[in-house]
C-alpha cells in the first residue's frame, strides 16, 4: 500500500500542473487512507506538500508570463493571514471529542474528514459544470468593488485552507476568471502562487503543535513536485476541458467513498 501511495503522490502535482488546483483534495485522503496518518496531521502535511509543489509551478508560470501578482493581491494578503490565524489559534483549541449522541462519539478527526468529503463533492460539481465564460480581449477597467469582493473571497478561502488543508484552487480560479477576467492559463498560474502562499503560511502556524516526520514529508513533497512538472507538460498536449471533467468524476467518487468510510467508523 505504501508503494501505491508513493506512486499516487505524483498525481498531486499532476493535478496542480494541469488545472491549477485539486492537489490537496488528493493529498489528505492519500495520507489518511494509504499512509495511516490522523486527519489532523494529514491536513498539516498537506499544507506543506501542496505549498511547495504549487510554488514550483508558480515560478514556472511566472517565467512564462502566465501569472499576475498585482491582480491577485487582495487574495494573496487576506487569505494567508486568515489561514495562519486558523492554524495557530483555532484548530489547536478544538477538542478531539466534540459531542456524544447516544452510542456515537463525534470526534474532531471524523468532522474534518466529513467536511473534507463535502468540499470534494462541491469541487467535483464545480469541475463537471459546463459554464460558459465570455472574456473580453481588452483589459477591463477594474473597480475597487472587484478587489473588495476578492478580499472577501480570500477570507472564505483562508478558512477552508486553515481547517481542511485545501489550497482552494477550485474557488480561486473562478474568482480570478469571473472577477478579474483573466484568461484560464493566467488564472491557473496566479492560482498556484496564492495556493503556495496560503499553504506554506498555514504550515508555519502548525510548527510546534505536531511531531513532523520530515523525511517522509520531504519524500512525498519531492514526488509531488515532479508531478507538477509532468502536469505542466501534459497541459500543452491534452484538452484541459476533458482533463477537468475526468478529474471531477474522480473527486466525486472519492468524496462519496470518504463519507461512507467515516459513517462506518461512527457505527463501529
Amino acid at each position: 500500500m505504501e508503494i501505491l501511495g508513493y506512486g499516487l503522490a505524483v498525481l498531486i502535482g499532476v493535478s496542480l500542473g494541469l488545472i491549477g488546483g485539486g492537489g490537496s483534495i488528493l493529498t489528505v485522503p492519500l495520507l489518511v487512507y494509504i499512509f495511516g496518518l490522523s486527519p489532523v496531521l494529514a491536513v498539516s502535511y498537506s499544507l506543506f506538500i501542496v505549498g511547495v509543489t504549487s510554488l514550483i509551478g508558480a515560478v514556472d508560470n511566472f517565467r512564462k508570463g502566465q501569472a499576475h501578482i498585482n491582480l491577485a493581491l487582495p487574495l494573496g494578503v487576506v487569505s494567508p493571514a486568515t489561514v495562519y490565524f486558523v492554524r495557530l489559534y483555532v484548530v489547536p483549541n478544538i477538542p478531539e471529542h466534540l459531542w456524544t449522541v447516544g452510542q456515537f462519539t463525534v470526534t474532531k478527526s471524523v468532522v474534518i474528514m466529513i467536511l473534507f468529503a463535502i468540499l470534494m463533492l462541491a469541487a467535483s460539481v464545480s469541475m463537471l459544470r459546463k459554464a460558459k465564460i465570455v472574456l473580453s480581449e481588452k483589459d477591463p477597467i477594474r473597480h475597487w468593488r472587484d478587489y473588495l469582493q476578492l478580499a472577501l473571497f480570500g477570507l472564505g478561502i483562508g478558512c477552508v485552507t486553515g481547517f481542511l488543508g485545501a489550497g482552494g484552487g477550485f474557488l480561486i480560479i473562478p474568482a480570478l476568471v469571473l472577477l478579474l477576467k483573466l484568461p484560464m492559463k493566467e488564472a491557473v498560474g496566479t492560482s498556484l502562487l496564492i495556493i503556495a502562499v496560503n499553504s506554506l503560511v498555514g504550515f508555519t502556524g502548525d510548527l510546534g503543535h505536531y511531531d513532523i516526520d520530515w523525511v517522509f514529508l520531504l519524500v512525498i513533497t519531492a514526488i509531488a513536485s515532479c508531478g507538477i512538472l509532468i502536469g505542466a507538460q501534459l497541459a500543452k498536449k491534452i484538452s484541459g476541458t476533458k482533463l477537468k471533467t475526468g478529474f471531477g468524476w474522480f473527486v466525486l467518487v472519492m468524496g462519496g467513498y470518504i463519507i461512507v468510510q467515516e459513517m462506518i467508523s461512527l457505527w463501529s
